[in-house]
């Protein structure tokens, strides 16, 4: 019974990942990207608000899949 509601929070948890993966911007965009012309790098790391919240919640959705999976492994 725990493994089924694990193994459906998993597939869950992949598919906002997957989502949270390719709401990124590119960063490596062609040469331009190479030598870091129009990066969006300000004199504070750079990036906007809603990039750094994108990075938040996909660092924290990865953290759920690996934990998850995990648990998943130490129980079947």
């Amino acid at each position: 019974m725990v493994e089924t509601v694990l193994s459906i929070v998993q597939v869950g948890i992949c598919v906002v990942l997957i989502f949270l993966v390719l709401m990124h911007s590119g960063k490596d965009a062609g040469l331009s990207g190479a030598f870091g012309v129009g990066s969006g790098a300000g004199p504070l790391g750079g990036g906007s608000l809603v990039e750094r919240n994108l990075n938040r919640w996909t660092v924290a959705f990865a953290l759920l899949f690996t934990i998850n999976t995990v648990i998943l492994l130490r129980i079947s």
